[in-house]
């Protein structure tokens, strides 16, 4: 069985992959900024996307996606500003979640939460 850390890489390779197999075009993968990293920042038609890869060996303690905290949602906003600001980019922009269920590289679930979050606004009806 791979330890945490490669079931991580595996994920986030499985990920690059979902997202080039659906019209993405893949532009930075473990993007650093300050404390944060971004996973994968891809762009889909005219929007910039902010990717966070969650894998998990099993749904024993709960889907992948839950488990990415309200901390690292502030990080990566801080993080896509100072991507965007380099950049120079001023139009559409969304954080999407892709949670990896990883049995092997053969046997895995993947669920893609387009526009999962927006940091800042969370509790607004």
């Amino acid at each position: 069985m791979k330890n945490h850390l490669a079931i991580g890489l595996a994920g986030e390779k499985i990920a690059r992959a979902f997202l080039v197999e659906n019209g993405y075009t893949l532009l930075e993968k473990n993007w650093r900024f300050s404390r944060a990293e971004v996973d994968i920042i891809a762009q889909h038609g005219s929007w910039l996307i902010f990717c966070e890869v969650k894998t998990r060996s099993s749904t024993l303690f709960g889907e992948p996606e839950i488990f990415v905290t309200q901390k690292k949602k502030r990080l990566l906003l801080d993080a896509a500003i100072n991507y965007m600001n380099k950049i120079g980019y001023c139009g559409e922009f969304r954080f999407d979640i892709i949670a990896i269920v990883y049995k092997n590289d053969n046997e895995y679930g993947i669920k893609h939460l387009s526009d999962a979050f927006f940091p800042g606004f969370e509790g607004f009806a």
